[in-house]
């Protein structure tokens, strides 16, 4: 059974290729058509289908549309309300709704041959709720979605049995944790729907002095659900102009909203560990992206285990429409990768290279070359096998420097285009990471934040963010073998264990993701060294 999963409604459209259960491909749309989240998430762009990835997620599995035994579209428009009944101020939802309604169509017309009555509508946070507990690694498990919205709720709480959903509770509209945090995204200067993270970042440099005041409108309630409503933002703290300088009641703010989100989710979690029993929690939907509110989830809920999706926001709801389609008739496989997107043949890597003109190297061991690199105290960007699907860099689209020089951190962040506040995070292989971080190990997809060891601060102070904690992401040698010996090659020549991990990209632009993405990408910014495959090529050499 070939079943074809599709995101566009809101945001982050992408497409994913699940075949008898087994996970081939999925993509965001946005490596394709270089626009940061694919689209704004407005009701005039909800007519955008992902149709450059879904093609790809095809020509992957060597199929065509006819083939399709099914195309999941992760929303379902006859759930919906109109907007002004679920407490929202959203005068053109009808036009989304509309456009939801005709997606069959539209499909049909991006991808000729399919036929529209394989269209098949999936309820958003089922989508959600299937991309994370069926294909975790935990097949009996609890399950939490949170976001902004979804046809008429914010959140799902569940429980799969045998990869079985039921559902246990639904938060309607207007009460949304997603909006709320989006709406303080907005208040402090930043895009909403996207920045999300920079707000959870400013979080660590305030204290939650406005917690109190925070939450007469955001609190757990005695039912397993809670409440959310619009916050008089300006009330509290002055909106920050975009592109102003921030100060510490913005900071402060961060703190509190951040803090008022944490405690609500664990009300939740706790609630749903007492009502399922369950070992393992499993998460998606946008606001499980919070990696500092997941740790704490890992504490301090009472589950065993958490398990995130990696692609979490909207993107996910591609590969979890397919896996709910999929999982009525065949036995789903766990996800094995983040690498579900494009990858290139080193014989193709070195057509780009011959094309470009571009002078290159292919030395012995690519792993060694970088870490020499990166001991150097060179900017490393590294390119390798196929493209990661959800928002982190984890060692296939990433760029790379030496942990131990604390001006590392700026630099970066002076390449990047980004916040002096923003951290980088730390790769660590993972039979090494219980040495020097305290959190949820493994932790392969950089989706929790660790306490740093107090012995090490000192050691790796480029990726230590203010409040001592680092979110990593640890190294799985059997399935990352190059990444492991590019790191073990970087602790022979430094006595460090650990390389600075981010996203290979400049501020406001998606991740790289083909040869020609990585090439200008290195030509536009300060970077010493472009790994690409086999091939290295040193910025010396190519701009001499």
């Amino acid at each position: 059974m070939h079943v074809l999963g599709i995101n566009a409604l809101f945001h982050d459209p992408a497409a994913a290729l699940i075949t008898d259960g087994r996970i081939v491909a999925a993509a965001e749309e946005e490596r394709f058509s270089r626009r940061k989240h694919g689209k704004r998430p407005v009701p005039f762009s909800a007519w955008e289908l992902p149709e450059q990835s879904a093609r790809w997620c095809l020509e992957q599995a060597g199929l065509t549309p006819s083939d399709l035994d099914a195309v999941a579209y992760s929303y379902d428009p006859a759930l919906a309300r109109p907007a002004d009944q679920m407490g929202l101020d959203d005068p053109w939802d009808h036009l989304r709704q509309e456009y939801a309604r005709q997606a069959p169509g539209f499909l049909a017309e991006a991808l000729p041959g399919l036929d529209p009555a394989k269209v098949r509508f999936v309820p958003h946070h089922v989508a959600h709720a299937a991309s994370a507990g069926p294909v975790s690694p935990y097949p009996d498990c609890a399950v939490l979605v949170l976001d902004g919205r979804g046809e008429c709720g914010s959140h799902l709480a569940g429980r799969y049995t045998n990869r079985e959903l039921t559902v246990l509770g639904t938060q309607r509209l207007p009460d949304s944790l997603g909006l709320f945090y989006e709406d303080l995204t907005q208040h402090l200067g930043f895009l909403r729907s996207s920045d999300e993270f920079k707000v959870m970042a400013l979080a660590s440099y305030g204290t939650p002095r406005y917690a109190d005041r925070l939450r007469e409108y955001v609190h757990a309630d005695d039912e397993g659900g809670f409440r959310a409503r619009p916050v008089p933002w300006a009330d509290l703290v002055p909106p920050r102009p975009a592109g102003g300088a921030w100060t510490q009641a913005h900071a402060d703010l961060a703190a509190s909203a951040q803090h008022c989100l944490e405690e609500t989710l664990l009300a939740l979690a706790r609630a749903l560990h007492e009502r399922t029993g369950e070992d393992a929690l499993t998460l998606a939907g946008g606001v499980a992206l919070n990696c500092v509110a997941n740790t704490r989830l890992w504490r301090e809920s009472g589950f065993r285990h958490v398990w995130v999706q990696p692609a979490a926001g909207d993107a996910g709801t591609a590969l979890g429409a397919a896996a709910h389609v999929a999982g009525q008739k065949d036995t789903l496989e766990p996800m094995p990768t983040a690498a579900l997107g494009r990858g290139w043949s080193d014989a193709e890597l070195r057509a780009w290279l011959e094309r470009a003109a571009v002078p290159y190297e292919e030395p012995a061991d690519i792993a060694e070359t970088a870490a020499e690199a990166l001991a150097d105290d060179g900017i490393v960007a590294w390119f390798q096998g196929r493209s990661e699907y959800g928002p982190r860099a984890l060692g296939h689209r990433s760029l790379l420097a030496h942990p131990g020089k604390a001006e590392n951190l700026e630099r970066l962040n002076a390449v990047k285009g980004r916040e002096e506040f923003r951290p980088v995070a730390p790769m660590v292989l993972a039979e090494r990471a219980g040495e020097i971080f305290d959190g949820p190990l493994p932790s392969p997809h950089m989706l929790f934040v660790h306490d740093v060891a107090a012995e090490w601060k000192a050691r790796i102070p480029a990726v230590v963010h203010v409040d001592g904690t680092a979110r990593i992401q640890t190294v799985d040698r059997t399935q990352e073998p190059l990444v492991a010996r590019m790191i073990e090659g970087f602790e022979r020549r430094t006595g460090l264990p650990v390389v600075v991990n981010t996203s290979l990209n400049t501020a406001g632009r998606p991740m790289v993701d083909d040869p020609r993405d990585a090439l200008e990408c290195f030509g536009s910014a300060p970077v010493d060294l472009l790994v690409l495959g086999p091939f290295a090529i040193r910025r010396g050499k190519a701009f001499a």
